[in-house]
């Protein structure tokens, strides 16, 4: 059986994108993405936060950048890859998701879209139109006949 890296992540970036290019002028755009995560403690509920790097490269990077702001809410599908170094005299590493696709799924703090799209790549759907189901009422729209 061959070997699996597949991560589905759906949270709030922690920081504004920052887009920048490679010595050979590839687009590298890198952003923290916070997940929450209810777990019990006693007899009650809490939410921990857990905090992930997120890097996107080429035409992706360049036209979402602008879009990943801080607060936003996405979805990112992608692998996990390892970075290894030394630093004085120190081994280190760090462990990044690296995007293949990323939907914009709302505005910072909650609400819909912004306008803004949320295709990424290919196969990705468009999160367009997401705004158009009642949100108070509980009522889910949809043309799915089940």
């Amino acid at each position: 059986m061959a070997d699996v890296n597949h991560v589905v992540l759906v949270g709030r970036l922690t920081r504004d994108a920052e887009l920048k290019y490679t010595g050979t002028g590839s687009a590298v755009s890198k952003f923290g993405l916070a997940i929450n995560r209810r777990r019990k403690q006693g007899e009650q509920w809490v939410d921990e936060a857990n905090f992930f790097d997120i890097v996107v490269w080429g035409k992706t990077a360049e036209s979402l950048t602008k879009y990943l702001t801080k607060g936003k809410q996405i979805a990112v599908d992608g692998e996990l890859r390892q970075s290894r170094w030394e630093q004085d005299g120190q081994q280190r590493s760090r462990v990044e998701v690296h995007a293949n696709n990323i939907q914009l799924l709302g505005a910072p703090g909650g609400g819909g879209s912004q306008g803004a799209p949320g295709r990424s790549g290919p196969g990705q759907t468009s999160s367009e139109g997401a705004d158009d189901a009642p949100e108070s009422s509980g009522e889910f729209v949809d043309d799915i006949p089940f």
